[in-house]
């Protein structure tokens, strides 16, 4: 017992301090430096912490966190700022609409969805995970990180989930340039049979992607006639939610 409460207060410490260094979680528990490393890594393989993109010498809360309670999303800014957008979005159209995050590149992870009121309709738990390069959601946000970082998940081996998954790298490049120039991403039965999505990014002051908000429909409604309105209305979305970001 004396352990989990111990992870907890690391945990804990980690989301007031972040991005923390070892040595300085050392500092604030008195702890052995192995013992708070051994702890962080531990955390780490459950989903909950994650290394720093820029510095993974300083460890920060990983975007699971957001899955244990949604609830908790009341208080952020993006959920703040996201939540009346999306609610619009999906009366506009009547489809599923979802707000996603990225895991550094590990994957995406949904924090938000506003239902459709189809008796037919995509549904997506908060907290369910999908990779970046089969998605429209991970496509979104890949497409605006640095060239490095989609060459680093390049090298990992892009998995095939249907004969439409852009799991060839020079494919997968061009979709890239597709969706800057375009402004949105389309997922037609990429990742899951018979879903359909388009997705644009949520980007901070300076371009970095923050999340990506997707409109998410079975195939059995999907139109490609609609696809540039459909890009339009969640690419506008997208940015206002960026700019509310931006004002609170």
């Amino acid at each position: 017992m004396k352990s989990v409460i111990r992870s907890l207060r690391i945990l804990e410490a980690v989301a007031q301090h972040q991005p923390v260094t070892v040595g300085e979680l050392t500092k604030i528990f008195g702890l052995p430096k192995s013992t708070v490393q051994r702890t962080l890594v531990t955390l780490a393989e459950a989903g909950w912490l994650r290394a720093n993109r820029k510095d993974t010498t300083r460890w920060e809360i990983g975007a699971r966190v957001l899955a244990v309670r949604p609830a908790a999303l009341q208080g952020s800014s993006l959920f703040a700022a996201a939540r009346e957008p999306m609610i619009r979005l999906r009366d506009a159209l009547n489809e599923t609409i979802h707000l996603s995050v990225p895991d550094t590149l590990q994957c995406m992870v949904v924090v938000d969805r506003v239902d459709s009121d189809h008796a037919v309709r995509t549904f997506h738990n908060v907290g369910d995970t999908s990779p970046l390069h089969a998605t429209a959601v991970g496509r979104a946000v890949l497409a605006h990180l640095p060239k490095q970082d989609v060459e680093d998940l390049v090298a990992r081996g892009l998995e095939r989930f249907s004969d439409t998954t852009p799991a060839d790298p020079e494919e997968l490049r061009a979709e890239l340039d597709r969706i800057r120039r375009d402004g949105y991403a389309v997922n037609r039965n990429q990742y899951r049979p018979g879903v359909c999505a388009l997705a644009a990014p949520v980007l901070s002051e300076d371009g970095t992607p923050l999340a990506a908000v997707a409109i998410s429909m079975p195939d059995s409604r999907y139109d490609a006639d609609r696809v540039p309105e459909w890009g339009h209305l969640v690419a506008g979305t997208a940015a206002e939610i960026s700019g509310r970001l931006m004002a609170g």
